[in-house]
């Protein structure tokens, strides 16, 4: 019998915002599963969860034993990957992880479903889930590179507050609650900082231009994220990437410019008809054009502001836009779980 036709799952972080998503998704694609495990920190241990195969109490991470467990949707930071990881793979299971703690490991695929599903074939146990801003530039970026290799990228992004977490989401309520008091202050001058531990500036009403932490060449790490990982997902080592991370005001939804220049020259006709076929990806005219508010809560990513480039012709700019906790983190995950299936 192939257990795999019907996996037990675990979901490691099941209480944090990726993991409750990663439930809930589980529920709404009716994935095969014969049982659930709900594994967080012990702070979460002993809750009893509501799900589709009935009540399951959290166990806590540190003490649960993997055994019997098929496939591990992993969800609880770099260094609890770093521990436990190795430990689920030793005693069977297939390990799907969000963080970044395998993303760049030779012998670990990084994948995104619908666009290199292929890499699948090569895991040993191990398979990585990218950073939630690569996994949206990929949905776009894939199909047009599939078609004529990407030679350059210049990419910005702007990425929600969700993307730190809950804490990120809240940060920005209490800021412009606090900030949007004095609206005098904000257009005039003299606003008071409200202050804040999450980044560098205050994100009310505010944009700033530094997304993670500073490290090797004055770029942070969410740049270096985009260089390499999309280098790997592509399997292009030579892909010449320039990225500049962006911290807004938004909730969830993380949306990037990309201009992208190819091995060939790419009209904007071929380029339409590719991103209008791809899988999970929807275009949207310049008429109504995406943006973070339309990505919250589906699966879809959305792109728009499709253009051929003005100052070197030849290449394609565009607008790329999707819910940094669905597929940018959770739904991928499923999605990879449906590919260890299949």
């Amino acid at each position: 019998m192939n257990r795999l036709a019907s996996p037990s799952i675990a979901l490691v972080g099941a209480t944090g915002a990726v993991g409750r998503t990663m439930r809930s998704i589980l529920a709404e694609r009716e994935f095969p599963a014969s049982a659930i495990r709900l594994i967080a920190s012990a702070r979460s241990a002993g809750a009893v969860v509501e799900t589709p195969w009935g009540d399951v109490v959290v166990e806590d991470l540190a003490t649960a034993d993997p055994a019997g467990i098929d496939i591990a949707l992993f969800s609880a930071g770099g260094e609890r990957s770093r521990e436990h990881v190795p430990r689920f793979v030793a005693a069977g299971a297939t390990v799907i992880d969000n963080s970044s703690a395998f993303r760049m490991d030779a012998d670990v695929p990084l994948l995104v479903a619908e666009i290199n599903d292929a890499a699948i074939a090569d895991h040993q146990g191990i398979i990585a889930n990218p950073n939630c801003t690569t996994m949206t530039l990929m949905m776009a970026a894939g199909p047009l590179h599939a078609a004529a290799p990407i030679d350059r990228l210049s990419v910005a992004s702007y990425q929600a507050t969700g993307g730190s977490g809950r804490r990120g989401i809240d940060l920005l309520a209490e800021e412009v609650a606090a900030l949007g008091s004095d609206v005098d202050a904000l257009v005039g001058g003299g606003w008071s900082d409200p202050g804040n531990d999450l980044y560098a500036r205050p994100i009310g009403f505010n944009v700033v231009p530094l997304a993670g932490s500073i490290t090797e060449d004055g770029y942070t790490d969410e740049e270096w994220k985009l260089v390499n990982e999309t280098r790997k997902i592509l399997d292009a080592p030579g892909i010449r990437v320039e990225p500049t991370c962006v911290r807004v005001p938004t909730m969830v939804g993380h949306g990037i410019a990309a201009t992208m220049f190819f091995e060939r020259p790419m009209e904007l006709e071929e380029a339409s008809g590719l991103l209008s076929t791809a899988p999970g990806l929807q275009v949207w005219s310049d008429e109504k054009v995406p943006t973070p508010l339309d990505s919250a809560g589906i699966d879809d990513v959305l792109v728009g502001r499709v253009r051929q480039t003005i100052g070197e012709p030849g290449g394609i700019s565009l607008w790329v836009v999707g819910d940094n906790l669905r597929k940018g983190a959770a739904l991928n995950a499923v999605q990879i779980a449906e590919l260890l299936l299949a």
